[in-house]
């Protein structure tokens, strides 16, 4: 359970809000469920619905709002690319197409090895230099299918 495990990180948390307030602590819970679990588990949100003081299906539309949160288990690596309006003039809908040829698999699934996971997903904030994605965390600017190519096997190398 993470209560147990993370009880200090938690305590921390909540010290962050006033006591009515803690509520305000689900996305910071949710990272650390995300972390320990590598998405978010049905169990992990209904004990942060406890901590919280909230209804479980609270904390489950935070989880489905947000591309930050996963309700499955995803790859090592996931890569989400932009197929907003400005993006898709600028050839990310062709993009989204070579990922997933060259990936093998449609947005949305996870490769056979487990290594990458590939989205679809709306607006990044980088329309000026798409195509592009976030790996994870990290964004990739101005992409080809060379580039992609060269980050495909970057992240397969680990």
């Amino acid at each position: 359970m993470l209560k147990d495990k993370y009880k200090d990180r938690i305590a921390a948390i909540f010290a962050k809000y006033p006591p009515e307030r803690k509520r305000s602590a689900v996305m910071p819970l949710l990272d650390i469920a995300q972390e320990e679990y590598g998405y978010c588990t049905e169990e992990a949100m209904r004990e942060i619905a406890e901590l919280c003081g909230i209804d479980p299906t609270e904390v489950k539309s935070v989880v489905g709002f947000y591309t930050m949160y996963y309700e499955k288990k995803v790859g090592k690596y996931v890569i989400d690319v932009c197929d907003d309006l400005p993006c898709v003039l600028r050839g990310a809908d062709k993009f989204v197409n070579y990922c997933e040829q060259k990936l093998g698999i449609k947005a949305g699934e996870t490769t056979p090895d487990g290594k990458i996971t590939l989205n679809v997903v709306m607006c990044l904030a980088a329309c000026d230099r798409a195509p592009m994605c976030q790996v994870n965390t990290a964004y990739h600017y101005d992409l080809t299918p060379d580039k992609f190519d060269k980050l495909v096997t970057e992240l397969k190398k680990g």
